[in-house]
């Protein structure tokens, strides 16, 4: 059997100060409901600057500058370990807020982003510099009077883009009365779509497949784009591959909440091992609201705002080409709507449905991806370290099986597991934010499978209680590849037929 291959991985982060306050919506709330409180007054100094960003640990982890287990032995917090880091690196970059609000100008189809002279101005060199992918969009890039900014802003007409604490621009409403389509959404949209065309072009960079060569784009953000008729209909995928130069390529939306990604994943591979499509881009944008999230825990601590990036990634599966990690699409396990809300029964079904029908035992997976947050985030907001507590579920589970002795369970989460660096983005964080690491980890490292598992909130849409959850597991390639076959299934079954026919007609003659 030939499954599908990671063949690349593409990530992004976005320094976004302004729009912690701004458009995040902790602070945005509080505006609306505590406008004099002591938070809104401190937040402004706890923010860090671009350099401290690039400098973070957790983010040169993310775009691929450092391995996960750097980690694994500081102290927290780690925003306070002293690190010199790069803009680029491995599998991505980190871009600074001027350059991604003029690509949120470039990304935008119907005229609706307005910036100044002056800042289209200062911004041009860099933009055609470091994204010459873009030059057909370049011309998109153009400075205006904004003289009327601060009314648009005020009537709720436009939402404004700052910069260093000033007005440079602003995204209109693109109707008069449709909620979906007003300033703020159409806001959240542009930063969706413009850090995904971002994580597109790092995906093709980084793997070295030609723009042409892909066939199909799913999006998996936490985002909906649509209008009051069909709210939510999509489509980032599409409005990404064209601004990424994808000609050839068609795509569509997936939504899952956090564990949208893993099933984007899925889909991809069974799109690709069904023969549909030989490469499947799976790319999501970041989520401006949840920038600054926990903010309030952290000012309260003491911390800077850790929460200041918006993240984004792009993950290229394609047909086994006899090198890269395959995907074991026989191996996926699934949360079911049967399977319950308990804690133990989400990780049954997760982690053991798969290994089970493979003949595998727990500990035969070298490392586990599961929600990777960044401990650095969430510990002082009182959600205690992710991955660190999936792991001690898992191998919980797998003392319980008899797979592994009790005295053997911390070893296990340090021989298996991962520490956090993911952003709290939701769908960022979610099992992907490895696969970079897992393509090389897989071929030219010392680990032969991984299993990544994506779990999600579905009772935040107010529809259902239900959690839900996927899974799936990668193997090291053993390098032999099903060969095509000269003739197609069709003529096979011809064939078949017309053998099947004449052994009856022998069989009435005789």
């Amino acid at each position: 059997m030939s499954y599908p291959v990671f063949r690349g991985a593409g990530y992004v982060l976005v320094h976004t100060p302004d729009m912690i306050i701004k458009n995040g919506t902790t602070c945005t709330v509080e505006q609306e409901i505590n406008p004099d409180s002591e938070f809104l007054k401190e937040v402004g100094s706890k923010i860090r600057s671009y350099e401290e960003v690039v400098n973070y640990l957790p983010n040169q982890v993310y775009i691929g500058n450092e391995r996960p287990e750097a980690l694994a032995d500081l102290k927290l917090p780690w925003c306070e370990v002293e690190h010199k880091g790069e803009r680029r690196g491995k599998f991505g970059q980190i871009v600074p807020q001027d350059e991604f609000i003029a690509l949120m100008q470039i990304s935008d189809a119907f005229e609706l982003v307005k910036l100044s002279e002056e800042f289209v101005s200062n911004v041009r060199p860099t933009i055609e510099e470091n994204y010459p992918e873009l030059e057909p969009f370049f011309g998109l890039l153009k400075g205006s009077d904004i003289s009327d900014a601060e009314e648009l802003c005020a009537s709720h007409t436009a939402q404004g883009l700052y910069h260093e604490d000033k007005l440079v621009g602003y995204v209109k409403r693109a109707h008069d009365v449709d909620v979906n389509l007003n300033a703020h959404t159409m806001f959240e949209n542009l930063v969706v779509k413009a850090s995904g065309v971002v994580s597109a072009l790092e995906l093709l960079r980084s793997s070295g497949i030609s723009k042409d060569e892909i066939d199909y784009v799913i999006e998996c953000s936490e985002e909906a784009c649509g209008d009051m008729n069909q709210r939510g209909g999509g489509n980032f995928a599409k409005s990404i591959a064209e601004m990424a130069g994808m000609t050839h390529a068609s795509g569509s939306d997936t939504r899952g909440f956090c564990a949208g990604p893993t099933h984007a994943l899925i889909n991809a591979a069974a799109l690709v091992k069904s023969g549909i499509h030989k490469n499947v881009m799976v790319v999501a944008g970041g989520a401006s609201a949840k920038l600054g999230m926990n903010a309030k825990d952290h000012v309260k601590k003491g911390l800077p705002i850790l929460e200041d990036v918006v993240g984004g990634f792009a993950i290229l599966i394609s047909e086994n080409d006899g090198v890269h990690p395959i995907i074991r699409t026989d191996s996926v396990g699934k949360h079911t709507v049967g399977t319950g809300s308990a804690p133990q029964a989400v990780m049954t079904a997760l982690i053991t449905q798969g290994l089970d029908r493979l003949g595998l035992k727990i500990p035969d997976v070298d490392v586990y991806s599961v929600e990777m947050q960044n401990p650095d985030i969430t510990k002082p907001a009182g959600a205690g370290n992710v991955p660190e507590a999936n792991y001690k579920m898992i191998g919980a589970l797998a003392a319980t099986r008899g797979e592994i002795e009790k005295k053997e369970l911390k070893s296990f989460i340090a021989g298996h597991g991962l520490p956090g660096w993911a952003p709290t983005q939701g769908h960022i964080p979610s099992g992907v934010p490895y696969i970079g690491f897992l393509i090389d980890d897989l071929t030219g490292g010392d680990k032969n499978r991984a299993m990544i598992v994506g779990k999600g909130s579905l009772f935040l849409g107010r529809m259902t209680n239900l959690f839900d959850g996927v899974s799936f597991v990668a193997e090291r390639n053993p390098g032999v590849v099903e060969e095509a076959s000269s003739i197609s299934k069709d003529e096979i079954r011809k064939i078949i037929a017309e053998s099947m026919r004449n052994i009856a007609l022998n069989m009435i003659e005789e």
